[in-house]
């Protein structure tokens, strides 16, 4: 039960008594017959007074003593200091104007000050203290190991202290930094990073907190594999621009997730370059609802263009996108349009109103199975939508098109691979008929692999099935994947679009595939559970148009490099356009005849490399 305000005023305005009679002590040495009465009996109610004035003044009182914090100090320094600079440089001089000496020796009011700021802040910690240790004397206390003994350190330290009580122990610090070895910070010793093997087992931490970012991604990995292996639960404090207010609070220190394991070190881009070409200009993106095109707008929004183009067919998610960029990133200059890209008349309309300077092709069907069981759509969208917009970019004097492609097009083994190597193949041919004849539209492909956190990705569908209890399902127990984060492929879709002249095919460098089944483990013991024990995996066998593994698109012998060492270009062959213009048409044709048997065997005629896999296709290879 917390103490009334009245009563912790009572309680400090004894305090100040206390220290009124003690400075009096300390002021004669403990000689009582030399005290001078009248400093007792007139200064020491008078400085009672201007105690009591500046205690209701600055609400000394209505703090909860049992969750007393800083802020509850700085309030008593300043009423203690208030009045104690009141009587030293205004009524002290008074009275020694008016009856010849001061109401209270400067001494004792120095004394006083300091011993009531003491004793004041003193028994709000001590009855803190207590009451911590009786309400949580019967639990046991969480360890904690903090990763980084820096500013961030400190913070979360502080935060575990202020918020959590006695719950929390802080039982090490961990730095790489050498220097700060065998120091302490906040009463806690610091160990190397190289020590932390040996703490986990001696200390037994429940806990392991990263209190900064800027740790590298391969160290961070190697931790976090260490603390699952130990079943520790691994948390992480985010940006300084994402805490409230500017203050951390222990709510915001979340769990560490498997998107955070799989980043790799950040793309540098050329921003001068892509701020030259992006400063001032309209920029259409097309999918601008989607995983792809919303990071796009989110992220180019810094390089100040003069007016986003946001397109999508997607009525609740372009709403959200338009809400956020309203009011989280406070940028108005754009336009939200509800269209299909297979429209032309709608896509015509668009082109004529806004006058793009660059175009951004994100907009596509992308999910392997549903494109295998519904060809149609697929070449309608992936083909014909890639066609409209970038005839019309053409036209209407477009400098720059980006097509968003997807590392599924390398040797295609699905209906979604084959239509988006189709649209690579109509814009690369393009760009190069374009080039021969002089005009100044260039077209650039960019490919990604999967995106992590994007709607199509495994991550989401397996924090859904572990959040259920399970099953995981994964469809081959040997299955692997290339793997990127969102802002990683945007940084790519920018970068390409910056530094392409025409016609290449841009990919990225994304180091080792990463197994299925190992991402399913990882991401369970993440989230607290033992694979197989708490949580089972199914294997559920490959879906229509699957491969069990990707291509690797950074093979020297199918790549160049560029001037970044993460972005390579991709040496594939090419079309002549003329023929390239006349099969796209009658492969769009298909459309009316919903023969999916036709439309794929026609695909495989265009593009030699496409060999069905796992597929009712098969049969025609």
């Amino acid at each position: 039960m917390n103490l009334s305000r009245w009563s912790i005023l009572f309680i400090d305005l004894g305090i100040v008594l206390f220290a009124i009679l003690a400075a009096h002590l300390l002021r004669f040495n403990f000689e009582w017959k030399s005290i001078d009465y009248y400093f007792i009996n007139v200064g020491s109610w008078i400085l009672l007074a201007i105690r009591l004035l500046g205690f209701l003044t600055f609400k000394t009182y209505t703090g909860i003593i049992f969750h007393t914090g800083l802020e509850d100090a700085k309030r008593i320094f300043i009423a203690l200091g208030g009045g104690t600079l009141a009587m030293g440089m205004a009524l002290n001089p008074l009275g020694y104007w008016v009856f010849g000496h001061f109401f209270l020796p400067y001494s004792i009011l120095i004394i006083e000050f300091f011993l009531s700021i003491f004793l004041m802040t003193a028994y709000r910690a001590f009855v803190k203290v207590f009451y911590q240790e009786l309400t949580f004397r019967n639990q046991e206390k969480k360890r904690v190991i903090i990763y980084g003994a820096g500013g961030g350190g400190v913070m979360v330290k502080q935060v575990l202290d202020r918020e959590l009580g006695g719950n929390y122990s802080v039982s090490a610090f961990i730095d790489d930094d050498l220097q700060l070895s065998k120091k302490r910070l906040l009463g806690v010793e610091i160990f190397p990073g190289s020590k932390l093997p040996r703490l986990l087992v001696t200390t037994q931490p429940d806990i392991l907190i990263f209190s900064t970012l800027a740790i590298p991604a391969v160290r961070r990995e190697e931790v976090v594999e260490m603390c699952l292996q130990h079943g520790i639960k691994v948390l992480h404090v985010p940006p300084v621009e994402k805490w409230i207010n500017g203050e951390l609070s222990f709510r915001q220190i979340r769990e560490v997730r498997i998107e955070d394991l799989l980043e790799r070190e950040p793309i540098t881009l050329d921003e001068a370059n892509i701020g030259r070409q992006v400063k001032g200009k309209t920029i259409l993106i097309t999918g601008a609802a989607g995983s792809i095109g919303s990071e796009i707008a989110r992220q180019i929004i810094r390089f100040q263009p003069g007016k986003l183009v946001l397109l999508d067919q997607g009525e609740t998610p372009l709403h959200e996108l338009e809400l956020e960029l309203g009011s989280f990133f406070r940028f108005q200059d754009f336009e939200v349009v509800l269209g299909d890209v297979r429209n032309v008349e709608r896509m015509r309309r668009l082109f004529e109103v806004f006058r793009p300077d660059f175009v951004y092709h994100a907009a596509a069907y992308k999910h392997v199975p549903m494109m295998e069981n519904n060809p149609s759509e697929a070449l309608l969208t992936n083909v014909k939508g890639t066609r409209v917009v970038a005839d019309l970019a053409l036209e209407y004097g477009v400098k720059k098109f980006v097509l968003v492609s997807t590392d599924k097009a390398v040797n295609p083994s699905s209906i979604m691979g084959a239509s988006k190597r189709m649209a690579e193949i109509y814009v690369q041919s393009l760009d190069r008929f374009l080039s021969q004849t002089g005009q100044s539209t260039r077209f650039i492909t960019t490919r990604f692999g999967n995106v992590l956190g994007s709607s199509g990705s495994v991550i989401p569908l397996f924090k859904r099935q572990i959040a259920a209890g399970g099953p995981v399902t994964i469809t081959h127990p040997e299955m692997t994947r290339f793997f990127m984060t969102i802002p990683e492929a945007c940084q790519l879709v920018m970068e390409a679009g910056a530094m392409g002249q025409g016609g290449e095919i841009y990919v990225f460098d994304m180091g080792q595939s990463i197994r299925i089944l190992d991402l399913a483990n990882r991401m369970i013991r993440l989230s607290g559970f033992e694979p197989e024990r708490d949580i089972p995996i199914v294997f559920t066998g490959l879906r229509p148009g699957e491969k069990l593994f990707e291509e690797i698109l950074n093979n020297a012998e199918t790549t160049l490099p560029t001037h970044n060492p993460k972005i390579l270009i991709a040496k594939v062959r090419e079309y002549p356009f003329e023929e390239v213009e006349k099969k796209t048409a009658q492969l769009i044709d298909l459309f009316v005849t919903q023969d999916n048997a036709r439309i794929a065997a026609f695909l495989k005629e265009l593009i030699p490399e496409y060999k069905s896999n796992n597929s009712v296709f098969e049969r025609l290879d």
